[in-house]
């Protein structure tokens, strides 16, 4: 007869709280955040005043995809707000220039212009250009991406200042502001109506999600960032990969730039000042590691429009813009101090 032993029960799934809130913690802190502007301030809630929230962080979130790609190789860009100040003011050059003809669809039709997409197409071409130099000095000359985007910083703010004279240039065609102030809706039923600027901001946002979790090049990305030195030895090009999301950073730039100039009707040269604490803090508060490999692009879209919410709100209670930047300034050293925990955390495990 054949002993048989009573099998061992099953080990019940232990929960991981803490893996739960680095996951989920920004989703939480902005429910949590809405929830205490909505008790102290009814207008917050508001439908108007929530759209004006996304239109505000739809240049800082289309700036913050672009980063995601680079801070996911432990890269770092300093140039953002100057490469989008020298890019928005191209842009409005060329669409001013000359190239702003139109033509004629049929007899007795309107013309169409096609100053916007002129605009739009120099805008980007620049911010690549300016994204491929910087991915080049970090890949081929070994120059770290601190200094060289730190330079970039101010060389492409001096271009613009010397591009502009220093003065903003102004007065576009309707067809060109159209993707800065334009609406399309209303929406049935609730009768609302989506600015441009969010539609471009979370199409973007798809479709970087796409690339980043679906594609070849999205495992790239994160293989690099997670250990450069091991995705080398499986066979990937690293300096292609490292060079190509400073292109990324700089398509965004250069997107960021013409949306930008469209929503104010102009573009000058101190545009995007400060914009890199923003994005950073952006892309770090959603969850990205500053030391490469961890992050999705959900992330951080909640973490721009975290930093939205924050600032509108801290607005609408009168805060002081100066007590406003040093909460900004706090949160990424909590946010980093956060990830630096939990890097720690998962080596020990």
């Amino acid at each position: 007869m054949v002993d048989v032993k009573p099998s061992a029960p099953a080990t019940p799934a232990k929960i991981d709280p803490f893996g739960f809130l680095a996951r989920f913690a920004p989703l939480i802190f902005l429910l949590v955040l809405m929830a205490a502007f909505a008790i102290m301030e009814p207008r917050f809630l508001s439908s108007i005043n929530l759209f004006n929230v996304m239109r505000q962080v739809s240049i800082v979130g289309l700036l913050a995809i672009g980063m995601t790609f680079v801070i996911l190789t432990a890269g770092i860009d300093l140039s953002i707000g100057s490469l989008l100040a020298f890019a928005g003011l191209v842009a409005a050059a060329v669409s001013k220039g000359g190239l702003s003809n139109r033509f004629t669809v049929g007899e007795g039709q309107d013309a169409i212009g096609n100053a916007w997409y002129l605009a739009a197409l120099a805008a980007i071409a620049l911010g690549m250009v300016g994204g491929y130099l910087q991915g080049f000095a970090i890949t081929r000359l070994k120059v770290p991406p601190f200094v060289v985007t730190l330079g970039g910083m101010s060389a492409f703010r001096g271009a613009a200042l010397l591009f502009a004279a220093g003065g903003p240039i102004s007065g576009f065609e309707p067809d060109l502001v159209w993707w800065g102030q334009g609406k399309i809706g209303p929406l049935p039923i609730l009768g609302w109506q989506i600015p441009i600027p969010v539609i471009i901001f979370l199409v973007f946002a798809i479709l970087a999600h796409i690339v980043l979790r679906y594609t070849r090049y999205g495992r790239q990305v994160y293989a690099v960032g997670g250990n450069p030195e091991a995705a080398r030895l499986s066979g990937l090009n690293v300096r292609a990969v490292v060079s190509s999301v400073y292109v990324i950073m700089g398509f965004f730039a250069g997107l960021g730039a013409f949306v930008l100039a469209a929503r104010l009707n102009s573009a000058e040269a101190v545009a995007g000042t400060g914009y890199e604490l923003t994005v950073i803090a952006s892309v770090v508060i959603g969850g990205t590691s500053l030391f490469g490999g961890v992050g999705t692009i959900f992330g951080t879209v909640i973490g721009t429009i975290l930093i939205g919410v924050l600032l509108n709100g801290l607005v609408l209670m009168n805060v002081s813009s100066y007590i406003q930047q040093i909460i900004i300034g706090v949160i990424i050293v909590l946010a980093v101090s956060f990830d630096t925990f939990a890097k720690s955390r998962r080596r020990t495990r």
